[in-house]
This record gives C-alpha cells, sequence and structure tokens, in this order.
C-alpha cells in the first residue's frame, strides 16, 4: 500500500537504535587517549618480539621435533596472516636466519621473553582500568604472570602448529593426496586448528591479567566474539592491502613492511581491548565490591 511503512522496516529501525546504543560506549572508550596509549604499546612489544617468536617455533620444529611438516606449518601461517611479498620476505628471510644459527637460539629464546612480557605489561593496566582496578600487580608478579601466558599462548601456537602438520602427514602418506589439492586443503586445516587456539588463548590473557577474579562465563563468549572478529579483520586487510600498500611505499620507504605489522598490531590490539570494555560494562566494578567471585586478587 502507497504511503504505508512496512511493519519490517520499523523492526529493522528498531534493531539498528539498539545496536547503535550497544556500540556507542565501545566508540568513546575507543576514543579515550590511554587506550591508544596500551594499544600501541601493544604494537611496538608485537613488532619487537614477533620475529624472535617465529625463531624459536621454526628452531623447535626442525632441531627438536625433527618434523619438516610443523614447521611448513609455521611458513603456511605467515603466508595466510601476511598478503603477497611480506609473508614470502618474512618466511625466506627466517629460514635463512634458522639455518645459519643452527639449534641454539638462546639470543631469540632471551629476546622472545624480554620483548613478549611488553605485550602482557599494557594489557594487564588496560584491563585492570576496564574492570575497575586500583592497583596494579607489582612488577615482579607481573612479570611471572606473563611468562606464564608466553609459554600458554606459545603452547597453543605450537599445538595449532602440531595438529596442520599431522593432517598434512595423514593427507600425504595415507591417502597420497596430490600437491595442488593438498595446498588448497592446508590453509583450512590450519584455520580449523588456528582459530580454536586463538579464542583461548584471548580467554586466558581475559581471564589471568586483570588483577582480580573476573567470572569465567562472561569471558568465554567475549573470547569467541572477539577471535572471530580478528579473523575479520584479517581478510578485511587482506582485501586493502593493495591501496595500503601503495600509501606506505610511498611514505615509509623500505620501512613499510614494519609499519604495516605495527598498523595491523595496533587495530587488532583496539579490538581486543573493545572485547575487555564489552565484558565488563554491565558490572559497574569502580562502585561495587560485594560480590564475593569478583574480589580482588592478593
Amino acid at each position: 500500500m502507497v504511503g504505508s511503512v512496512p511493519e519490517f522496516s520499523i523492526e529493522e529501525e528498531s534493531r539498528l537504535v539498539r545496536l547503535a546504543r550497544l556500540c556507542r560506549p565501545t566508540f568513546r572508550y575507543w576514543l579515550e587517549t590511554e587506550v591508544h596509549v596500551y594499544a600501541l604499546s601493544v604494537a611496538a612489544s608485537v613488532l619487537l618480539s614477533f620475529f624472535p617468536f617465529l625463531i624459536v617455533m621454526v628452531s623447535l620444529c626442525t632441531y627438536v621435533f625433527h618434523w619438516p611438516a610443523m614447521a611448513s606449518a609455521i611458513y603456511l601461517s605467515l603466508n595466510d596472516y601476511f598478503p603477497d611479498e611480506i609473508g614470502r620476505f618474512i618466511a625466506r628471510n627466517l629460514k635463512v636466519v634458522v639455518q645459519s644459527r643452527g639449534p641454539m637460539q638462546f639470543a631469540s629464546i632471551f629476546l622472545l621473553l624480554f620483548t613478549a612480557n611488553g605485550v602482557f605489561e599494557p594489557f594487564e593496566v588496560a584491563l585492570n582500568r576496564v574492570w575497575g582496578v586500583r592497583t596494579n600487580r607489582s612488577f615482579l608478579k607481573n612479570q611471572i604472570v606473563s611468562l606464564g601466558l608466553i609459554f600458554l599462548c606459545g603452547g597453543l601456537s605450537l599445538l595449532s602448529f602440531v595438529l596442520t602438520a599431522i593432517n598434512q602427514d595423514f593427507l600425504t602418506k595415507t591417502l597420497a593426496m596430490e600437491a595442488d589439492l593438498l595446498k588448497s586443503v592446508l590453509p583450512v586445516l590450519f584455520k580449523l586448528a588456528a582459530i580454536p587456539a586463538s579464542i583461548l588463548g584471548l580467554f586466558l590473557m581475559y581471564w589471568l591479567l586483570p588483577n582480580r577474579r573476573v567470572p569465567v562465563r562472561r569471558m568465554l563468549p567475549v573470547a569467541a566474539v572477539i577471535g572471530l572478529a580478528l579473523e575479520l579483520l584479517k581478510y578485511i586487510n587482506l582485501l586493502t592491502w593493495p591501496l595500503l600498500k601503495e600509501k606506505l611505499q610511498k611514505e615509509y620507504g623500505p620501512f613499510y613492511i614494519s609499519v604495516s605489522i605495527v598498523l595491523w598490531t595496533f587495530v587488532a590490539a583496539m579490538v581486543v581491548l573493545a572485547g575487555a570494555e564489552w565484558s565488563a560494562r554491565e558490572i559497574n566494578v569502580a562502585r561495587q565490591d560485594a560480590s564475593p567471585d569478583l574480589e580482588q586478587t592478593p
């Protein structure tokens, strides 16, 4: 009927209004200066720890486990996360460094432990602020918690590589799958292992980093949503990369690869922090201390 408003349009409008109300606090949170400081600090620490982490992982696969398929899974992940020549550039230099240094990678392990701690330190401060905790852990306690998260998250990453390598060996040796078909199937198998591992890693970070007990049931769905959001963000990065690459090459020259890693990590850190804000939004912990399951940890 001409001039009448369809019923579904009213429902859609109400849904948009509810969505806007739901997202408005997150956008206000993103505009806070401290949030940008936290995200930039995380991005800088990731840049410093990223290559040592890859060296340690590939060295373990090559010299400790003696499992080529597992090392191949790491190179597959690089091609999955980084577009065109960035992934190839990192993989090529990674192979050269691992082969030239041999099995003993003490310098890389030290750099990894030192710089990765810098990733979790600003995250702890940010999560404490979100949950209304006024007192951060001492430096020593923060380093202990961060060290535990380094091993937990590193173990989850290693597990995803192991599962991918097992599937690769099964497909090639047992089913004798052709190389072209295997090349198409392996990225799917890697995602099936990597996405649950990343969600579990996010859950551990949301749960363990705040200097108080937080509700586990509240963290699980948040970690799942943020993990899927980061996967979607990866595809957005792949689609926008040709335009971004041209701009970065003009402005930063040979440093455009490092800058692109920092920019991508900054956006990812903002998404992770938004998940923390979302999880704690309905609980006014700054004014309430009565709930026994949310008491501050010693």
